[in-house]
């Protein structure tokens, strides 16, 4: 081939420009595929939220993972893992998400819209090449069976249309001079609420973003522990933790209190292999909005209490004890009733008490709470049983600077010792400080005393506020329902042609496709069959 051959051959590919590369990357992004990809790495995002506790629900547990794992716990804040479903990654495939299903709904409305408005397609010349047909003779005028088969196919849902036309009765490039006969026929097509209930599906998933996205910025998350006795008001300065969302108005809080009157655990005890398993856990609680009568109300872990326009999970439960602590000459400085967090199945609890004011030095007690108190080989406590059989508290003493008055905050479930000196314990002269309820021991050089008074139970409550969640309730419902809707309804169009056979019958031809599988159709052109001879 010569130099000027191969150059007229050389396929030159246009330059897209900016613009086409735009279009090139929109008809990407809305397509159904890409809508489909988005949606399975939106659910592999939010596996890590899972796995790891997140500010949001569990701001103790995001505590407890950065003492338990302090190189590890950095790093996966760095990438945003303790607020999975507020991080930019996140949030940057919610949004595409929403983009593409938007951009995918949008056209093929347009496209459903004009297709209900449009006439079935007229019939086909050869109704033999279809997949399915067939064709017998009948008595009667061509007009009467085509009325008769019109009729049928109107009072089974079809969309009709009457064509009536001429047709070669001979075939060939050279049958031009051929004779001609009528021929009457109906062009019939349903399934179009198949395509109705398709994007009825998409609209109610793009709905269900939507929805989520509102809620989730008009709304609020906020966490309290309190303990048996103790009332909750919900407020902002009431709140351990509170994350409201963008929209979020303070004013829009429900005044109102819940008191936990009391909270029971069931065990196993007939299980020989689950003894002192929970079976059952029940906060019982008084509630009250404000200028109300009081009412009482119980909140178990999947049945939460919607009360004052929020929703209040039972998230967690513990054992609080209560601890007074006392200077040389008996003057009481300190009493609180501390929560103690589990760190097992038996319940047994790490808590600090810090004593900033009224002795010659600031204390720091770290304690180790036993509901029934056993011994090891070593030495070394440990509970056996969650229930509050033989309760027992240790304390850990330090003194020196507690840290309180650098305005740093200071989390109450930890101690920072970096500044002080250990008193009892491990590596000290003096053994840890051991109490059952209602005993008192002195503290190390002569500090003062320590009371251990009694123990409550505590719970860790989850306060939530979604206003959209009836919306997505809706939009839930709505796509499961138009899913289902769109799988039990088949797409075909069916056709019926007319012919005269002789002078007293007529010819008839039925035809059907379907648009994807349908094993019926062979069926369904039968039956159609059977009705018009019958008629």
């Amino acid at each position: 081939m010569s130099q000027q051959s191969r150059a007229e051959t050389t396929v030159v590919n246009p330059q897209l420009g900016l613009a086409g590369w735009w279009r090139w990357f929109w008809r990407q992004l809305t397509s159904m595929r890409t809508a489909l990809l988005l949606l399975l790495l939106l659910a592999i995002a939010a596996i890590p939220g899972s796995l790891v506790p997140q500010r949001s629900a569990d701001p103790n547990g995001v505590t407890a993972y950065f003492a338990d794992n302090p190189e590890l716990a950095p790093v996966l804040d760095s990438v945003q893992l303790f607020d999975v479903y507020s991080s930019a990654w996140f949030s940057a495939i919610y949004l595409l998400l929403f983009v593409s299903l938007i951009g995918c709904v949008v056209p093929r409305v347009k496209f459903h819209w004009d297709a209900l408005r449009s006439d079935p397609p007229r019939t086909p010349a050869n109704l033999t090449r279809l997949p399915a047909h067939e064709e017998f003779t009948v008595p009667g005028k061509p007009e009467a069976v085509i009325e008769k088969a019109h009729a049928l196919l109107k009072r089974q849902g079809y969309r009709t249309v009457r064509f009536d036309e001429s047709t070669p009765t001979a075939r060939g490039a050279k049958a031009a001079t051929a004779s001609t006969r009528s021929r009457l026929s109906v062009s019939a097509e349903r399934g179009y609420a198949r395509e109705t209930g398709n994007l009825l599906f998409h609209g109610a998933l793009v709905g269900v973003l939507i929805a989520v996205g509102f809620g989730g910025g008009a709304g609020f998350a906020g966490q309290r522990v309190i303990y048996e006795g103790q009332a909750f008001t919900n407020s902002l300065l009431a709140y351990d933790t509170f994350n409201p969302g963008r929209w979020f108005d303070a004013s829009s809080l429900t005044p109102y209190t819940v008191t936990l009157d009391s909270f029971n655990v069931t065990y196993e005890e007939q299980n020989q292999d689950a003894i002192g398993q929970p079976l059952d856990y029940t906060a019982n609680v008084t509630t009250q909005l404000k200028g109300e009568v009081p009412q009482q109300a119980e909140i178990k872990v999947n049945e939460p209490l919607r009360f004052g326009n929020t929703d209040i999970y039972l998230l967690g439960n513990g054992y609080a004890p209560q601890v007074t602590v006392r200077d040389p000459e008996g003057t009481i400085v300190f009493r609180d009733t501390i929560p103690f967090l589990p760190q097992d199945t038996n319940l047994t609890s790490v808590g600090v008490v810090k004593v900033p004011d009224g002795l010659d030095e600031q204390l720091g007690l770290v304690g180790f709470f036993y509901p029934t108190v056993s011994a090891g080989h070593s030495g070394a406590f440990f509970s056996m049983y969650p229930d509050l059989i033989d309760p027992m508290l240790t304390f850990n003493v330090w003194k020196g600077d507690l840290g309180l008055n650098e305005g740093i905050p200071r989390s109450v479930y930890a101690l920072d010792t970096s500044g002080m000196t250990k008193l009892t314990g491990q590596q000290t002269a003096l053994a840890s400080l051991e109490l059952k309820p209602g005993e008192t021991v002195a503290l190390p050089e002569g500090l003062g005393t320590v009371t251990f008074d009694g123990v409550k139970r505590f719970v860790s409550l989850d306060v939530h506020n979604d206003p959209a969640q009836i919306w997505v309730l809706f939009f839930a419902l709505l796509s499961l329902g138009s899913l289902l809707f769109s799988l039990f309804i088949p797409r075909r169009r069916v056709w019926v042609a007319v012919t005269q056979a002789d002078k007293s019958s007529s010819t008839v031809s039925i035809a059907a496709l379907a648009r994807g599988d349908d094993v019926t159709l062979d069926d369904r052109v039968r039956e159609l069959g059977e009705l018009i001879r019958r008629a």
